[in-house]
């Protein structure tokens, strides 16, 4: 019952700490492609990407990027259906046309 908190807990602090062991090798994530591979994988229900993703980068960060990715997302959409991002975010999100 406690597994999951524990291990977002987890990776949440290992995000904050930088480890003098850690190998040159080792590449750093950026807060967008934290997010894009975020996002990717809960459309594809992965879970272990997305616990992958989210030991990257802060939380705060990652909720950035997940913003950033879907105000993209939303402007691109909307130019190609030619339409407002007000008219496609609501149809995504299932609501009525205001």
């Amino acid at each position: 019952m406690f597994d999951r908190p524990r291990k977002t807990f987890a990776r949440i602090l290992a995000s904050t700490r930088t480890e003098a062991g850690d190998s040159p090798e080792r590449r750093a994530h950026n807060l967008f492609e934290a997010a894009a591979v975020y996002v990717s994988a809960r459309a594809e229900d992965d879970q272990d990407r997305i616990d992958e993703a989210v030991g990257w980068v802060s939380p705060e960060a990652l909720s950035f990027g997940v913003s950033e990715l879907a105000c993209r997302a939303v402007v691109a959409l909307a130019r190609e259906r030619d339409e407002s991002p007000r008219t496609v975010a609501r149809a995504l999100l299932g609501l009525p046309a205001a």
